[in-house]
C-alpha cells in the first residue's frame, strides 16, 4: 500500500564545482545565459575595436579625398592589409553592436516589467535576441560585402 503509482526518477547530475576539463563538454548552458556572455563579448570586443572605429569614423568624414580613401580600405585594402579582413572586422562590429544593442534591450525590459522576469520568458526572448541579431547582421553584411 505504500508503494508510489509512478517509480521514482533517477537523481539528476549536480553541479556544483564544474571542472573546465570534464564538465564543460556535457554542461548544456540554457539560452539565457548564452545571451548573456554573448553581450559580456561583445561589449569587450567593442571596447577592444574603438582605436578602429575611431579611424573609420575620423577618416570618412575629413575630406573628400579622405572618404575615398576609407572607400578604397574596403575594396581594395590598406597597406598590407586586405580589404576582405577589413569588411571582416566590421562585420564583427556589426554584430558586437547588434547583439549588445537587443540583449541591452531585453535586459532594460527585464527590469522594467516584473511580468517578464519567468523562466518562459528569459527563454523565449534570449532566442529572439540571438535569432534577431543574427538574421539582422547577415542582413547587413550581404550588404556590407556587396551581395545588393
Amino acid at each position: 500500500m505504500t508503494e508510489l503509482a509512478t517509480p521514482p526518477r533517477p537523481p539528476r547530475r549536480e553541479f556544483r564545482n564544474i571542472n573546465a576539463i570534464t564538465d564543460l563538454t556535457t554542461y548544456r548552458l540554457p539560452p539565457a545565459g548564452i545571451v548573456s556572455i554573448l553581450h559580456r563579448v561583445s561589449g569587450v570586443l567593442m571596447f577592444l575595436l574603438l582605436p578602429f572605429i575611431i579611424w573609420m569614423f575620423d577618416t570618412s568624414i575629413s575630406s573628400e579625398i579622405s572618404f575615398e580613401r576609407f572607400k578604397g580600405a574596403f575594396n581594395s585594402g590598406l597597406g598590407f592589409v586586405p580589404g576582405v579582413l577589413i569588411k571582416l572586422v566590421a562585420l564583427a562590429l556589426i554584430w558586437a553592436y547588434l547583439h549588445h544593442f537587443i540583449a541591452g534591450l531585453r535586459h532594460l525590459w527585464m527590469d522594467m516589467s516584473h511580468a517578464a522576469v519567468t523562466k518562459e520568458f528569459g527563454h523565449t526572448s534570449a532566442i529572439v535576441t540571438l535569432g534577431l541579431s543574427v538574421v539582422l547582421t547577415i542582413a547587413l553584411g550581404l550588404k556590407l560585402f556587396g551581395a545588393y
